[in-house]
């Protein structure tokens, strides 16, 4: 019989999404003010990087960071969960955000939208 070795890996921590310069205003207006994720501190030795964090309800985090030469992603995206993907629907177009609906993985219901940078991000509903 054999044992499967202990995980070196625990859980994740945090995602970060690239962003060009200045983006702090646009993230706050997005990630905040839409998504209604609370904003964290950054550590004092980090902020001069520019960027925003926030806090995601289970604990983890998400980091916008600066980088040079920022290209938006269109593949590798980051995937969220939401309790009622009606709601997050409604919610983008009172604000103005186009959500794609996405029926591959049916019944599951997700949505695909961009970031203000033109990142693709996914929001599924828990099902």
């Amino acid at each position: 019989m054999s044992t499967q070795p202990r995980p070196l890996i625990s859980g994740l921590d945090h995602v970060l999404i690239e962003a060009p310069a200045g983006c702090e205003g646009e993230a706050r207006a997005f990630f905040s003010g839409f998504l209604g994720l609370p904003e964290l501190p950054k550590p004092a030795a980090l902020a001069a990087r520019g960027g925003v964090w926030f806090g995601l309800p289970d604990g983890r985090q998400l980091h916008i960071g600066v980088t040079p030469n920022f290209v938006p992603r269109d593949k590798g995206h980051l995937a969220l969960r939401c309790p009622d993907l009606s709601a997050v629907t409604e919610r983008a177009s009172g604000c103005g955000i186009t959500c794609t609906p996405d029926e591959e993985l049916a019944p599951i219901r997700r949505v695909f939208l961009r970031d203000p940078w033109g990142n693709r991000l996914e929001i599924l509903e828990d099902s």
